[in-house]
């Protein structure tokens, strides 16, 4: 039997045991089961992998396939980004504001100071109303962004003007995550053409292009003919009509053919998450077509 120690998005941790022949998808309904969730397909089970690149547990393959070690801990998060997480249902709007404070405060949602300390007043508001004593004395024990030390008394100064229930507040944090360019964003390095230095990412919308934190370029799913990789270069073909002056494939090296076939297999599967539930129309089997890959979504 598998021992596999699994942390939580709340940080509390769980082993689960497991029959080693299992499959990644009923280990991964095990551990939804213990959360009582049932809408589960925009949460995944992320994990080390022994090439040494964090990777998303297949569902549709048996864990002893995936995983080496025993000793392993997956880390149970948010694997597609909806455009407006306010939306959902109450259980889940929870759990995608504990994703946004995580983010916040390991630094990957990067924002503005303004923006920083109207996420950390709401979340002041989750725990209670304004008090000005006692929102100091928290702020000091709990550390919700990197800086905050600079952003107390402005933090303090938005929580006076909440008034709202802990999961109002919860929806209010969503609100302002979801408008900023780095929500939902796990940056994926590689060089462009000109050999620039640039972080790719996937969302709902298409395949973004970052220098830094500040987003270059956006190709959305409608103007993506085809997605693919060669070896460690990452090509996205655009359709004829996108612009007459611009290429119509651009090509982004990464640091391997791993890491290259990772992310072309995560824009596979956000693709298929966001776009084939609105598009009853055959699918276009060339967007997601590759060269040697078995994988199916």
């Amino acid at each position: 039997k598998l021992r596999l120690r699994v942390i939580f998005l709340d940080d509390s941790e769980r082993t689960f045991e497991v029959e080693q022949n299992v499959l990644g998808g009923d280990f991964f309904n095990k551990v939804c089961g213990h959360l009582k969730l049932l809408e589960k397909e925009y949460f995944g089970l992320e994990f080390r992998h022994h090439s040494g690149h964090y990777v998303w547990l297949e569902l549709l393959k048996p864990l002893v396939k995936q995983i080496k070690t025993n000793d392993l801990f997956f880390r149970f998060i948010v694997k597609f980004f909806p455009p407006d997480p306010g939306q959902l249902k109450r259980g889940l709007t929870y759990l995608f504001a504990l994703q946004i404070k995580q983010d916040l405060s390991n630094g990957s949602l990067t924002c503005n100071d303004n923006s920083a300390a109207l996420l950390v007043s709401h979340i002041l508001q989750e725990i209670g109303d304004y008090d000005e004593e006692l929102d100091y004395q928290h702020l000091e024990m709990k550390h919700y962004i990197p800086n905050q030390e600079y952003l107390d008394n402005k933090i303090i100064k938005l929580h006076k003007r909440h008034g709202v229930s802990p999961a109002d507040s919860d929806i209010q944090l969503l609100e302002v995550a979801r408008k900023l360019d780095m929500y939902g964003i796990r940056p994926h390095a590689a060089n462009d053409g000109e050999g620039m230095r640039i972080n790719l990412a996937v969302t709902h919308s298409g395949v973004l292009v970052f220098q830094g934190n500040t987003k270059i370029n956006t190709f959305s799913w409608a103007k993506i003919r085809k997605l693919s990789f060669k070896r460690k270069h990452f090509l996205i073909k655009l359709h004829d009509k996108v612009g007459a002056s611009c290429k119509d494939t651009l090509e982004f090296a990464m640091a391997s053919r791993d890491v290259c076939k990772l992310f072309w297999k995560m824009c596979v599967e956000y693709h298929a998450f966001f776009k084939l539930a609105e598009e009853p129309k055959p699918i276009n089997k060339t967007l997601l077509s590759c060269k040697g890959s078995r994988f199916r979504y």
